[in-house]
């Protein structure tokens, strides 16, 4: 069992949040869904707890009202294998309610922050070239969406 597990707090479209995340990376699934009893708050068909993977990451979402609402303060960062995976998960995670913000920051259709982002950012900043890392930090501050190339290119001062 995973010793923390994030839980994500939303105000309905559960369902519809459940099948988006789960299809963003492989290794990522439904695990149990727990609908609300005749107590209350919700009603008994609908969900208020549900557990899932994300590419073998666990997580829960609350089905819960709108007294919290998610903001950039927490994000979710998924450290990409190439520009492809960027661009994919770019693309599905800032259309239909999503938005783009700044250095690979997005928010998603349900509000969640993501930092969608390269190991090799990570790698280049940390670089003993105190020049390249300035190089690269002005670079990247000033994207959106991460472009690996041009910050390679930025890192050996293209």
């Amino acid at each position: 069992m995973q010793k923390i597990v994030t839980y994500l707090w939303f105000d309905g479209r559960v369902e519809e949040a459940l099948e988006f995340y789960t299809s963003l990376l492989p290794d990522s699934r439904v695990l149990s869904i727990t609908n609300y009893s005749e107590v209350g708050p919700g009603s008994t068909d609908e969900i208020m707890f549900a557990t899932f993977e994300l590419a073998g990451q666990r997580f829960t979402i609350v089905n819960g009202n709108s007294f919290f609402e998610p903001n950039a303060a927490m994000s979710l960062c998924i450290n990409c294998e190439d520009q492809a995976e960027i661009d994919r998960l770019w693309d599905i995670m800032t259309t239909n309610g999503g938005s783009a913000s700044v250095a690979g920051w997005l928010t998603d259709r349900f509000g969640v922050s993501w930092q969608i982002t390269s190991p090799r950012l990570q790698d280049m900043l940390a670089s003993d070239d105190a020049a390249a890392v300035v190089r690269v930090t002005e670079a990247f501050m000033t994207m959106q969406k991460m472009d690996i190339a041009e910050l390679e290119r930025a890192f050996r001062g293209e």
